[in-house]
């Protein structure tokens, strides 16, 4: 729960429809890509959801987030297709102590903190 707090994520009801695990697309070293369904690209709570579900048991734990509007197929290295498509990331390091949560600055989310 400690990214809930931290980025004042809502979270909604257990059990949603919408609360399903989203794809993961592979993993290299620590960091995991996991795909973002389209109707969520903009949903802070959702994400919030996945964080919880991907970094529960992790002291460190990275995940990039990309759309795949196009259905391309889900492979480490992402293809270029979903690559150009990151939606944010989540940080979060045990030894420093600290997360961070930053949306893609395509997404123009306004006054969010963006990469």
């Amino acid at each position: 729960m400690l990214a809930v707090a931290a980025f004042g994520f809502a979270l909604s009801a257990p059990g949603r429809a919408d609360d399903a695990a989203w794809p993961v697309a592979g993993e290299q070293g620590l960091v995991r890509y996991v795909i973002v369904p389209a109707e969520r690209v903009r949903d802070r709570a959702a994400y919030a959801r996945q964080i919880e579900r991907l970094c529960a048991q992790r002291a460190t734990c990275f995940v990039n987030f990309y759309a795949n509007p196009g259905g391309a197929p889900l492979t480490v290295p992402l293809p270029a297709a979903i690559e150009a498509e990151a939606t944010a990331v989540y940080r979060r390091s045990g030894k420093q102590q600290a997360e961070r949560f930053l949306w893609s600055c395509r997404l123009q989310l306004g006054a969010e903190p963006c990469f």
